[in-house]
């Protein structure tokens, strides 16, 4: 149906747009304005029912951009991390960064598209033309600015268009939890992680450098070795978070110098086990004086004495480094009786 079809009296009134404007030159106005085409009308203008069409249409993508938000946080809660999909002709791609990426897209691109067709089809597209005018603004402009500001909210058809105003406040609503559930990436929340390590009853004591599970005989009085639990390796994906949290320093003392009573009954003659993480900052401790029994942290020269429960003697630290209690399994091995007791490293000093 075109405007020229319809009766002259059914057909939206036109605005005087001319505003002075100069259609001959004259010396004054060497250049004459050629004016604007005559107005064509749309369908909408002068049919309810294709303008209904075009609510609804316009509805119906601010709804898809509902439904494609909650499908970005339904996918976001659903698909683990580690899945993966392939996808013709891109190749495998992370199943969550692909459904996140493509929800998104859905969503963003049918508000947009929702809101270029309502101004399209709904809203007034009469061409005005305007003079040119200062650049502070005249009481009249103001007036004029206000005036037109109230009739392109009528022209909006908001008011009247209830299904289109009630499915893009829910579309706009909607679209910013895709950027709260984003906020989750800030984490994922630890839980109980800083309070565990690999270390529990009956996990063998394995030396860092050989890769062999320690014996009591490997330990000599005055050395000091690092170990590991079994089972971590070092080809393991997570292996630098592990051995993060559950390195150890493995020192042997003569019995009779342990001061602390519950180090000596943590021990298993004389071989006491430490958490290698310093209490300060996280760095690795890999300095001992024998003679003292003191290991010394290179990053801020925090001192523990080993011999005291390591407790600290010198420097920033904060607390003395948490010790494994250890024993001998029946094959004669080194064990762990346990995990820490206290959380390891410089996170936090008591379990909650």
């Amino acid at each position: 149906m075109s405007s020229h079809d319809i009766p002259e009296e059914n057909l939206p009134a036109e605005q005087d747009t001319a505003h002075g404007a100069v259609t001959v030159a004259d010396e004054e106005n060497p250049f004459a304005d050629p004016g604007l085409p005559p107005h064509e009308h749309r369908v909408q203008d002068i049919d309810e029912q294709a303008a209904r069409r075009s609510e609804r249409t316009v509805a119906m993508l601010f709804t898809v951009s509902m439904l494609a938000t909650l499908g970005f946080i339904a996918s976001y809660v659903t698909i683990p991390t580690d899945k993966s999909i392939f996808v013709f002709p891109i190749g495998h791609l992370s199943a969550m960064n692909f459904a996140l990426g493509l929800t998104l897209g859905v969503a963003l691109f049918a508000i947009g598209a929702g809101a270029v067709h309502w101004a399209r089809t709904l809203m007034s597209d009469m061409e005005i033309a305007d003079e040119r005018h200062p650049v502070e603004a005249s009481p009249e402009v103001k007036t004029k600015v206000l005036a037109d500001f109230k009739q392109g909210a009528r022209e909006s058809q908001l008011g009247r268009r209830k299904l289109i105003r009630n499915t893009m406040f829910g579309a706009l609503a909607l679209f910013p939890l895709s950027g709260v559930m984003l906020l989750r990436d800030l984490g994922p929340l630890p839980g109980t992680k800083l309070r565990h390590t690999l270390w529990s009853k009956g996990k063998l004591l394995v030396n860092m450098n050989t890769n062999e599970p320690l014996r009591p005989s490997d330990v000599a009085v005055g050395s000091l070795t690092f170990a590991k639990p079994e089972g971590l390796e070092e080809n393991n994906e997570d292996f630098q978070t592990e051995i993060a949290k559950a390195a150890l320093m493995i020192v042997r003392l003569q019995p009779d110098n342990i001061k602390d009573k519950r180090e000596l009954e943590w021990s298993h003659q004389g071989i006491v086990a430490f958490s290698k993480i310093c209490t300060h900052v996280g760095c690795p401790i890999s300095l001992y004086e024998q003679q003292t029994h003191h290991v010394l942290c290179p990053c801020h020269q925090s001192t523990f004495d080993l011999s005291d429960g390591a407790r600290v003697i010198f420097g920033p630290a904060g607390h003395a480094l948490p010790q494994l209690r250890i024993g001998v399994n029946a094959d004669g091995y080194l064990e762990a009786l346990g995990d820490f007791e206290e959380p390891v490293g410089p996170a936090f000093w008591e379990r909650g």
